[in-house]
């Protein structure tokens, strides 16, 4: 007789919370503890019971990982960018999991100068993420982050680029960014509070010192904002701003003055939002100024730059949501969303002339790429749809002529976009709204109801997922499913409204929007509840924890990757990474009227004795941004509450964090163990 595999059963111990004279019980409380052996040993448990519930598609799970590793050009590079007189380049080489940077002086005919081969550096190390990579203006020093946990917080380094030594100097618990002034010896950066990993402190490193000396430059003491430092496109300004969902402030400095002062560009004004960019004698001002809900473009003299003087120089506008700007010598470039999808506009500073790029498709992506010198024509952006891989491409603003200089590669020789249809449709959300939705799918398919269908979402801090190709997304339509995104509101797809109503007290409608979707395409034949699934992470993991609360029986199945699902008592905590700069986003549940409203939705709080769909949690033991116990305590609610058979499945990642896996291959078996969920519950086993 076969033994039955049982599922883990969590210890409960009873902890009271209180809040507003209210008392809620977690008997899960206890997980909150990365050091406990209990703790430990129930992941461990919970992996070791996911191991034997799929080990019938391990095979599977290796052919997937296989099909799409070999879609992917291994000896692959990026398309080269000058910067101070040097060619850079990131490569990949065939078999190996990370980049190597190198340069190359004046001309791409020249040898090439090895900066870092990551390789190398990860030998040894479960996680490796090298950023930051920041040359000094005399092209002498490159200072680097390293993170080897997996809970974003980087050891800055500094590397000789003419002997290829490292310097002695560490500087631990930053961002892992930093900033030279133009003295090439004076480098900024930013530290992470060491509890709540804030970035909350500016300091100042001379070369050759000990970094226990170096100076402390700003400090930003509201828990409600992080800061960071970075230099202008002109060189000529150090700039450190401070931000919060609602709010923002800048200081700036003369690059060339590294012993001076910074000066408050604009003192904050909460709700005013705005960025900066400098050319010549003005700063150019992205804000919110005045009730600008969609943005506006204003300027104001270096030696005036509070708000009294900014003078506009695009106004708002209702349809238009205004996004960036990239400043040329001759040229300002504004980058622009209109009903959802992507505008880049060019005008001339001499005639005022303006031009949009074209673009030719009912969905796609586009958006201005690295373009780090002021004096040339040439606009670099990137392309791309759900069924066109990303090109990167060189604009002649003068002549209006475009260089394709890259296509991404689909390797395995039976890739054809013609072979897809893409569209975008509008649902209708329960208040009468439309929702858009893109989606891509095999041609020849019929909307009979029957196709297995993922829906994907993330609705949350403005962020926009626009309809992006994918290699991996290959191997779901390959095989029959339809892919769909819905641009939920909480995102800024149609603009700052479409954010604002998603978030705080309207969070709920990111929600039913997403239910809305689903019932729609279930409506329009595209697929039924028996082969409907659903995806999103982080933000968009509570989004899964929501709908399976409030629709349980739209969905087959839904996967939800380090899902933020324990909503109240993670915002009452404020030693927890993050909370404190989410009070904007969510609401501070310490007000009597946030806590109400955010109990009403809060997955882990609201699960419930009844029949949830097939499920696949996954988590990463040092993850920075969603704590592990969340989903732990989550699926251990879920295994005690639901009245169901069918699958629950909770996958930790004991090495990684919020990104899970850092090697570009490794991450893939992520997604191979995601697909084969998928298609197992499909019956798809090719």
């Amino acid at each position: 007789m076969k033994k039955e595999i049982l599922a883990p059963q969590a210890l409960k111990k009873v902890k009271e919370l209180q809040a507003h004279n209210e008392t809620r019980i977690d008997e899960y409380y206890w997980m909150n503890d990365r050091e406990n052996p209990a703790v430990i040993n129930y992941l461990e448990n919970e992996n070791e019971y996911n191991d034997m519930m799929t080990a019938h598609t391990a095979a599977f799970q290796k052919s997937l990982f296989k099909e799409m590793k070999g879609r992917i050009k291994e000896d692959d590079s990026s398309v080269p960018y000058k910067l101070h007189g040097y060619w850079y380049l990131t490569r990949f080489e065939k078999g190996k999991d990370y980049p190597v940077y190198s340069r190359k002086k004046e001309t791409l005919e020249t040898s090439e100068d090895i900066l870092f081969d990551v390789n190398l550096m990860a030998e040894g190390f479960d996680y490796y993420s090298l950023g930051g990579l920041n040359v000094s203006p005399d092209n002498k020093l490159i200072a680097f982050g390293v993170d080897t946990v997996s809970r974003r917080k980087y050891t800055i380094r500094i590397k000789d680029l003419e002997s290829g030594e490292l310097l002695k100097e560490e500087i631990h618990t930053t961002t892992g960014g930093s900033t030279w002034a133009n003295d090439n010896k004076t480098l900024y950066y930013t530290k992470k509070d060491e509890q709540t990993l804030r970035s909350n402190q500016i300091f100042k490193h001379i070369l050759g010192t000990d970094p226990k000396h170096d100076v402390l430059v700003y400090e930003e003491h509201d828990e409600t904002f992080n800061t960071y430092i970075y230099k202008s496109k002109s060189q000529e300004y150090l700039i450190i701003g401070s931000h919060s969902t609602l709010t923002s402030e800048y200081r700036i400095l003369d690059a060339n003055d590294p012993e001076g002062e910074f000066k408050v560009f604009q003192s904050r004004v909460r709700g005013l939002e705005y960025g900066i960019s400098h050319y010549k004698d003005h700063f150019y001002v992205l804000t919110n100024e005045g009730g600008a809900i969609n943005f506006k473009l204003m300027k104001t003299p270096v030696t005036d730059t509070e708000i009294q003087y900014w003078e506009e120089v695009i106004p708002h506008r209702d349809d238009y949501l205004l996004e960036d700007i990239d400043i040329f010598e001759d040229y300002l470039v504004v980058s622009e969303r209109n009903n959802g999808l992507n505008k880049i506009k060019i005008t001339r500073w001499d005639t005022g002339e303006s031009f949009f790029v074209p673009f030719d498709n009912e969905t796609y992506t586009a958006y201005t790429s690295i373009n780090p010198d002021f004096e040339i024509d040439i606009l670099r952006y990137t392309y791309n749809s759900l069924n066109t891989p990303t090109s990167v491409v060189d604009f002649n603003m003068a002549t209006k002529e475009k260089t394709v200089l890259k296509e991404q590669e689909v390797l395995g020789g039976n890739f054809d976009k013609d072979n897809y249809q893409t569209e975008r449709i509008w649902a209708d959300a329960e208040d009468g709204t439309k929702i858009p939705v893109s989606l891509i799918y095999k041609k020849g398919i019929k909307k009979d109801g029957s196709n297995p269908l993922l829906q994907y979402a993330y609705g949350s801090y403005g962020s926009t997922i626009d309809p992006y190709f994918s290699t991996t997304r290959l191997s779901l339509l390959d095989r029959g499913f339809i892919y769909a995104i819905a641009h939920i509101r909480g995102g800024e797809y149609l603009g700052r409204k479409w954010y604002e109503e998603g978030k705080l007290l309207q969070k709920r409608n990111t929600f039913t929007d997403f239910i809305d979707v689903s019932k729609y395409l279930i409506d329009q034949n595209y697929t039924s509840n028996k082969h409907l699934y659903a995806m999103g992470g982080s933000a968009g993991g509570l989004l899964m924890g929501v709908i399976i609360n409030m629709a349980p029986q739209l969905y087959n199945g839904i996967i939800a990757a380090v899902p933020f699902v324990d909503v109240v008592t993670t915002m009452l905590d404020d030693s927890i990474p993050l909370t404190t700069g989410e009070y904007d986003e969510w609401g501070n549940p310490n007000d009597k009227e946030y806590y109400d409203y955010m109990l009403t939705y809060s997955p882990y709080d609201n699960v419930k004795s009844q029949d949830y769909p097939n499920m696949l949690v996954t988590t990463g033991l040092h993850d920075s941004q969603v704590q592990y116990w969340e989903p732990a305590k989550w699926v251990a609610k879920l295994r005690e509450k639901k009245t169901d058979d069918n699958l629950l499945l909770f996958h930790t990642n004991m090495d990684a964090g919020h990104g899970g896996a850092s090697g570009r291959f490794e991450a893939l078996k992520e997604v191979a163990e995601e697909y084969a969920f998928l298609l197992d519950l499909e019956g798809i086993t090719l």
